[in-house]
């Protein structure tokens, strides 16, 4: 495959809508890419261990005879366009995670609006000025790291918990019930949902590695109840 058609290949990718299901084949796309790269680097290690830019040819500029050119060069070539596709998908992975964010925060302002409209309506009693009393939080986030999967869902610290996948004021313990739910859920978009100046944010988290420690970037404390 040459570079125009790698280039070609990636540039053919159109946007569309965004589904749980699409963010899960990004994500094992990008792992099958990794798994390429590292089979291709395993060639090259293979040859002598010429890597990425040892050169072919030896001290009289002659084709060396001790590695096979032809697997170098292609391993080579196939490194090249696989790190672009690895590029391109973790750029699709990163607009797909802001879209689906995007979106569960148009859901959840008419959820909410929808709720308080069925209170209002289920107590005649109520003023239309009342509101519904605000859920209850069971943790705070604390510190966040930036680039981070907590940063890039739009987490920010002071952050109030509301609902962090299955954990809720109800079941919580501690943050090992919290810890346990991102542990079992590398990978795979969790709903989180805060308190934030007063306001209610519903927000779309996938605990993933990255540079950083951890599968989050943030520390989360308990609140004293």
């Amino acid at each position: 495959m040459s570079e125009k058609e790698c280039e070609q290949r990636e540039g053919s990718r159109q946007p569309g809508a965004v589904t749980v299901s699409d963010v899960q084949e990004l994500i094992r796309r990008k792992e099958e890419i990794e798994a390429q790269i590292k089979a291709n680097y395993d060639v090259l290690e293979s040859q002598k261990g010429v890597g990425m830019s040892e050169p072919l040819v030896d001290g009289e500029d002659y084709p060396r005879a001790d590695v096979d050119l032809y697997q170098v060069r292609t391993a080579r070539h196939n490194i090249v366009c696989l790190q672009n596709d690895h590029k391109a998908v973790m750029k699709q992975v990163e607009e797909a995670l802001h879209q689906l964010h995007a979106r569960d925060k148009e859901k959840q302002a008419r959820d909410v609006a929808e709720a308080q409209s069925e209170a209002l309506r289920g107590r005649p009693g109520l003023s239309p000025s009342e509101s519904p009393r605000p859920p209850q939080a069971f943790a705070k986030v604390n510190s966040i790291s930036p680039d981070s999967p907590a940063s890039i869902a739009g987490l920010q610290v002071d952050d109030e918990i509301v609902e962090f996948g299955s954990v809720n004021v109800q079941n919580f313990q501690s943050l090992q019930n919290v810890g346990s739910v991102v542990q079992h859920s590398e990978g795979r978009p969790l709903n989180v949902t805060v308190i934030r100046r007063g306001e209610r944010h519903q927000l779309r988290l996938v605990p993933t590695r990255w540079a950083g420690k951890g599968l989050l970037g943030c520390n989360i404390i308990p609140l004293q109840r």
